[in-house]
């Protein structure tokens, strides 16, 4: 028990390095910042493709929305970490300075690019989710109100923008929040592939926790990586993600009520 304890000590000895803690904070920021990247660039395309799939039902148009659905049913079958590996592998990415890479706190640009390419696979799966999200909300409302903004003379855009979408967005709010937090969930994947949001910055403290927890022992970095080292800082990653969720979670349940 003494040995334990002893070992607990050392575990949250390692949150309490400033180094360590700033390195986590870092992975935590990256995590959210892809996530917005992400759920941004996804409720754009998503709303590109809904809008393409329902209502590109006549002449030329009839292609673009059998694109968008083959796109949509794609991506909604297959696991996001096949996409990962493809855009790692054949994703080009554009060429980044020195100077951008090391605003980002990477030492390459080879890292920046890695993170590009993850971005991009996180992008195109989520955007087929949103899609769906988005055109369920299209189809929640009445088609009478098509009708009802015509016979005043609207347009189709204008319907669209004044009547249609305001409706759909409000039905779908839940849904979309609550997609949000399964994102920011889902970032963990990257995890694979760079290392800069929370999981793998917790998995590279984890690896060289013994040069923090008090067994290290000389320049070789020999020393002991503890079972408490792996629940406590896997315990930071899970309280961070459950103080980032709840809040959201919480703010879906005020939404529905």
């Amino acid at each position: 028990m003494t040995d334990f304890m002893t070992d607990l000590q050392g575990s949250f000895g390692i949150l309490k390095n400033p180094d360590v803690m700033s390195y986590l904070l870092k992975g935590l920021a990256f995590t959210l910042g892809i996530s917005f990247i992400t759920i941004l660039l996804s409720v754009v395309i998503g709303a590109v493709l809904a809008l393409t799939r329902n209502y590109c039902t006549s002449g030329p148009a009839k292609i673009a929305r059998k694109l968008a659905s083959a796109y949509i049913e794609l991506f909604r079958n297959t696991p996001l970490m096949l996409w990962m590996f493809i855009c790692f592998v054949m994703c080009p990415a554009p060429t980044f300075s020195k100077g951008f890479a090391k605003l980002l706190g990477f030492t390459s640009t080879v890292a920046v690019k890695t993170l590009f390419k993850a971005i991009v696979a996180f992008t195109l799966f989520t955007s087929a989710i949103m899609a769906e999200i988005i055109r369920g909300g299209l189809n929640s409302v009445a088609k009478g109100q098509f009708e009802a903004a015509y016979s005043q003379g609207f347009g189709m855009v204008q319907t669209m923008v004044f009547i249609i979408l305001p409706q759909a967005v409000r039905n779908i709010i839940p849904t979309l929040l609550s997609q949000m937090i399964t994102t920011i969930k889902d970032s963990s994947y990257m995890a694979s592939l760079v290392t800069v949001e929370l999981m793998a910055s917790t998995k590279l403290i984890i690896s060289k926790a013994n040069a923090y927890n008090g067994t290290w022992v000389d320049r070789f970095n020999r020393g002991t990586v503890n079972v408490t080292d792996v629940f406590v800082l896997f315990g930071f990653a899970f309280l961070a993600y459950f103080a980032i969720n709840f809040t959201l979670s919480c703010a879906v349940r005020r939404l529905r009520k």
